[in-house]
């Protein structure tokens, strides 16, 4: 096969996976590691995105705006139960 059109071919599929981790990202409890699965997929994205036409740019960006919610979202509400767990040990 082509070596352009395995990029090609990388590039969708994860695209696809970008956007189906950053989905599960705003699962509540256990969506954090997912969302970082997903923005570390991104950056694989974005490096193949520089020299090849992504189809799936849309999926793309919304595993990553998925993924960006979900990560500030449940960080701030495990800071929040960490911090109270403290306070409730004073």
């Amino acid at each position: 096969m082509n070596a352009d059109a395995q990029v090609k071919i990388r590039l969708l599929r994860n695209s696809l996976r970008c956007f189906a981790w950053g989905l599960l990202g705003l699962l509540p409890v256990i969506g954090l590691p997912f969302a970082f699965a997903a923005l570390a997929i991104s950056g694989k994205v974005r490096a193949d995105q520089k020299n090849h036409w992504n189809a799936a740019r849309q999926y793309w960006i919304w595993g990553v705006v998925s993924a960006m919610a979900g990560t500030i979202f449940w960080s701030f509400i495990l800071i929040l139960v960490i911090h109270c767990a403290m306070a409730a040990q004073d």
